[in-house]
């Protein structure tokens, strides 16, 4: 397992970064919740790139769009849906509805290789706490392509990060809170099918952000126990990091089995260093350098990975 201080962090002063997508040129763009995009460069600069205007979307999940500029999944209190922001903050709706149905509080969003653009949602119910269950069912995923937006996939339970294999084109879905992560078929024209639990997760294990290695494995970050965890092509899974307090998890455990998990469950963290790891994204020049986004911190940690990510699509897009 790799330990703890074994990390470092970039950034200052980050505002709920809970998204990290790497570049080619060595710099970090990550979700900025006061609106917009944090660019970190290989030297520490940093800028935040907002929103103008009096609209201010609240980023979860960010993609960078292959015409410039970001796609944002606003995850708004009531609202969601995602926007289109400019390199010089100017930002217009991308989706706001699908299937004639205004977009709930929207998770992420994923830009594949052939420019397919997949959106999650996790759940229909409001307040989202109310959904942190084990039977949570109303998760959703969006395709929108040259077809236009549709529903493709539904019934899935609490939707996180979602990603297209760059090499064998199946679609991989984390469900937070049925813990597992499963993979679909995916058709030419964007259908989905024959869904499969590549692995379950255990107590304490809820799983959020999700990306490929170059050995045919996926890695998982799972919130409130701070746990990096690879799963192999036989979803065979190895711990390979954790930073959690055992008896604050055992308290959110308890909740969660009793279904009265809410946002203190998830607003606090007693982590001794991570503070609530939502997401994992390779980078450097030979893609071993491991970025975990995180919800309640102000920086990236970031260590180096025992082998190498998968090529993200958006590098072809820089």
């Amino acid at each position: 397992m790799i330990p703890l201080d074994a990390l470092s962090f970039v950034g200052e002063g980050l505002q709920r970064p809970e998204c990290v997508l790497t570049l080619p040129d060595g710099s970090l763009h990550v979700a900025d919740w006061r609106g917009g995009v944090t660019i970190i460069q290989p030297d520490g600069t940093q800028r935040s790139i907002l929103a103008k205007g009096d609209f201010t979307p609240k980023p979860n999940g960010i993609a960078l769009h292959p015409d410039g500029g970001w796609l944002l999944a606003h995850l708004g209190a009531v609202d969601g849906g995602v926007y289109h922001m400019a390199a010089d903050g100017t930002i217009k709706p991308y989706l706001l509805e699908v299937d004639g149905t205004p977009l709930p509080p929207t998770n992420y969003v994923h830009v594949d290789a052939s420019h397919r653009v997949w959106i999650t949602v996790s759940t229909r119910i409001q307040p989202r706490g109310d959904d942190y269950r084990p039977t949570a069912s109303t998760g959703f995923i969006v395709l929108v392509d040259a077809a236009g937006a549709r529903t493709v996939a539904d019934g899935l339970g609490y939707t996180n990060e979602c990603l297209i294999h760059p090499e064998t084109g199946h679609l991989y879905v984390n469900e937070t809170f049925t813990r597992r992560s499963v993979r679909f078929d995916v058709a030419a024209d964007g259908a989905l099918s024959n869904k499969q639990a590549i692995t379950k997760y255990g107590a304490g294990t809820f799983p959020d952000g999700l990306t490929f290695d170059a050995d045919g494995g996926f890695w998982i970050t799972s919130i409130v126990s701070n746990r990096v965890i690879r799963v192999d092509r036989d979803g065979n899974q190895e711990l390979m990091m954790q930073d959690c307090d055992f008896a604050f998890l055992d308290w959110v455990e308890e909740a969660f089995q009793a279904c009265t998990m809410g946002r203190p469950h998830l607003d606090d963290n007693k982590g001794k260093v991570l503070r609530n790891i939502s997401s994992l994204a390779f980078g450097g020049s030979d893609l071993r350098t491991a970025y975990l986004g995180c919800l309640l911190g102000d920086q990236i940690a970031k260590f180096d990975a025992p082998c190498a990510g998968l090529t993200p699509s958006h590098w072809s897009f820089s």
